[in-house]
């Protein structure tokens, strides 16, 4: 048991050895609700910095085999869902980093918990899992700014909902008088 301990140790050693030289990525990553320095030396280690291969996170989220799929014959769903060939080994890393990010009381997770009460809990992974590393390591310069779990409800004004709930209910047939109460 002790032998397996002190592996372990060496084993925890050289990977912050060889990690060192992208301390600055990983502290960048280090930011973003959900991935810890393990999470963030393991998408580094199977990405790289070079992001000029992918043009768009979606081309990122796409190689991981991250992306979600229908496949579907007269109404059956067909195969696993997941997307041919990639690297398993990010989007597991990826997915977790979503899930714990959906438990903070950030953006992310405030995103995370809109996605998966509309539209379930693997579609709201695969959405915040796919937005979470691929703006920070194409610019090397950027840091992970959270907009805070309220961003949606402040976003969207008084003004802008009373015109959607005018909208809805003139679409259904009625005739929409706003009065103020005081």
């Amino acid at each position: 048991m002790l032998a397996r301990v002190d592996q372990l140790n060496r084993d925890i050693a050289e990977v912050e050895e060889l990690i060192a030289p992208f301390e600055q990525a990983v502290e960048r990553l280090d930011d973003i609700p959900g991935i810890g320095r393990t999470a963030a030396s393991l998408i580094l280690s199977e990405i790289g910095l070079d992001m000029t291969r992918f043009p768009t996170a979606g081309h990122l989220a796409s190689w991981a085999r991250f992306a979600p799929t229908t496949k579907e014959s007269a109404g059956r769903k067909k195969g696993r869902s997941a997307t041919g060939h990639g690297n398993p080994y990010l989007a597991r890393v990826l997915g977790e980093a979503a899930v714990s990010a959906g438990k903070t009381n950030t953006f992310h997770g405030e995103r995370y918990r809109r996605i998966a009460r509309r539209r379930g809990k693997k579609r709201a992974i695969v959405a915040v899992g796919r937005s979470i590393t691929w703006h920070l390591l194409s610019d090397p310069n950027a840091r992970s700014i959270d907009l805070g779990a309220d961003f949606h409800d402040t976003r969207i004004g008084p003004e802008r909902k009373k015109r959607n709930h005018v909208r809805q209910l003139e679409a259904l047939g009625y005739r929409v008088i706003l009065e103020p109460i005081a």
